[in-house]
């Protein structure tokens, strides 16, 4: 993971990148996600005919379908604003791979170098780019919660260490860690359903870990660990519930307040 320039002022305008998991299965981490960025007095952009990332087809190893897929966005983001994606490893697939996707077609490469330069996380955002502050929020009922991160986003993208900065912050809220924190949850796009054996036994070691925490819920910015870790613990009726962390900010934070 490269170190990276934040710029200095706050833009007033900037895009949405909502992700296909998103739309399709957590739709309420989109809306909360694009309110978070208005209460900051941004607005937010999001442009119709966006879809996929690519990144399923890429990391199973097909390159053209993730290039098929990706060409399709990169018209999409014209105006210079930031593209803000809530999801750690969607953000780190545009950021890292889409650049080296088109190597061999500059105008491509071009259009894809620049998107990559202004994709930022959504937690990366609020914490470093317009400095969101808690001091006035009310603690609110007490809720201890454990923090899940991808390990595309852990390692691409560094979110970890931006969610766990933003929970920190928060009246109310108590951060614990448990024993396979930085285990991989099972999920891994494509993985889990190759290996749904190897898959399922991870995700049970992962609910059971965090379930011994004594936490109220599980809060992470990657929609497809959300869903896996989500529809494990409800399959083996564990007390876990699962939330994103736009929507546990957002909640937590007042929403309008």
């Amino acid at each position: 993971m490269q170190s990276r320039q934040y710029p200095t002022t706050a833009p007033q305008q900037v895009y949405l990148f909502g992700t296909c998991l998103v739309d399709l299965f957590v739709p309420q981490a989109g809306l909360d996600a694009v309110r978070l960025l208005e209460r900051e007095g941004l607005t937010v952009h999001f442009p119709r005919g966006q879809s996929c990332c690519g990144q399923p087809a890429y990391s199973s190893g097909n390159p053209e379908q993730a290039r098929k897929v990706a060409r399709a966005q990169l018209e999409l983001f014209r105006e210079p604003w930031p593209i803000i994606v809530p999801s750690g490893s969607c953000g780190g697939m545009m950021r890292h791979h889409w650049p080296t996707l088109f190597a061999d077609d500059p105008d491509a490469a071009r259009l894809a170098s620049d998107i990559a330069g202004r994709v930022y996380e959504l937690a990366e955002f609020l914490l470093h780019v317009l400095h969101v502050r808690f001091d006035d929020v009310p603690a609110g009922d007490h809720e201890r919660v454990v923090l899940h991160t991808s390990c595309a986003a852990r390692r691409e993208m560094g979110t970890r260490a931006h969610g766990v900065a933003l929970l920190d912050a928060l009246p109310g809220v108590s951060r614990v860690e448990h024993v396979r924190e930085s285990e991989c949850c099972g999920f891994g796009g494509t993985f889990s359903l190759k290996h749904a054996d190897i898959s399922g036994a991870m995700v049970r070691d992962k609910v059971a870990s965090a379930c011994a925490t004594g936490c109220d819920r599980l809060v992470s910015a990657d929609c497809g660990c959300l869903l896996n870790i989500g529809h494990a613990a409800a399959h083996a009726g564990a007390p876990l519930p699962v939330e994103h962390l736009a929507s546990f900010l957002w909640r937590r934070t007042g929403g309008a307040a």
